[in-house]
């Protein structure tokens, strides 16, 4: 599955109704670092195909979540499971770190 782009509307349904753990991506277009991992989470929404979601909240477009979620600085990661955040992290990090992290989530 690919990434799934979540709109502030659409988030509870998404992100907080989910039946599967969701790793939620707040990133801007013009963030470098947000460019720098997003073939990462594209690869990781297909390995973990079935077992956890990735969704992509656009922050310019989408600013009432990240205002609720209380980020500060993109890229933010947020790890959501049974509908409520249980990990977060800021800032870009390789592949093998955001596995680990949603390893050891999950």
């Amino acid at each position: 599955m690919a990434t799934v782009a979540v709109t502030d509307e659409t988030f509870d349904a998404e992100v907080r109704s989910s039946d599967v753990p969701v790793v939620v991506d707040f990133w801007a277009e013009w963030c470098g670092p947000c460019k720098q991992i997003g073939p990462a989470l594209e690869e990781l929404a297909a390995e973990y195909d079935g077992r956890i979601k990735v969704a992509k909240v656009d922050v310019d477009s989408n600013p009432n979540t990240a205002a609720a979620m209380g980020v500060r600085g993109i890229p933010a990661l947020f790890l959501f499971k049974d509908g409520q955040p249980i990990s977060n992290k800021t800032g870009a990090a390789p592949k093998a770190a955001l596995k680990k992290w949603i390893e050891e989530a999950i």
